[in-house]
Formats: structure tokens, C-alpha cells, sequence
């Protein structure tokens, strides 16, 4: 499985989550925290992913 993280997550990872690729002809986005490489994993659904990067988007990090 390969996963990739965000372009906004900078050089050091950041706090950030990151999704495998190669998934979508199967119709779920596997998401992590890219800190716990060997904890849980997320099973979306394409529109959960995209709500949820809709939401990273628009949310206030201040």
C-alpha cells in the first residue's frame, strides 16, 4: 500500500493524515495519521473523503 501525504504538511510531516492510493476502483480512501504508521486505519468512502478534505480546507487552525 502506498501512502501519501498532503502538499500543505511541509518538509518536517506536520500533523497531518494521509491516504493510500490505488483505491478507488474498490470504492474506499484508507486514511491514517502520518505519526502512527502502525496505528489505525480509516476506511472512507469517496464522499467521506472528500467531505473530509473539504472540511481540512475550510477549518479555522488557529
Amino acid at each position: 500500500m502506498e501512502w501519501v501525504k498532503s502538499s500543505y504538511s511541509g518538509p518536517n510531516g506536520g500533523e497531518c493524515v494521509e491516504c493510500a492510493l490505488g483505491y478507488g476502483p474498490s470504492g474506499v480512501v484508507p486514511v491514517r495519521d502520518s505519526k502512527r504508521a502502525d496505528g489505525p486505519v480509516l476506511i472512507l468512502s469517496p464522499e467521506a473523503f472528500a467531505g473530509l478534505v473539504t472540511f481540512a480546507r475550510h477549518a479555522d487552525l488557529s
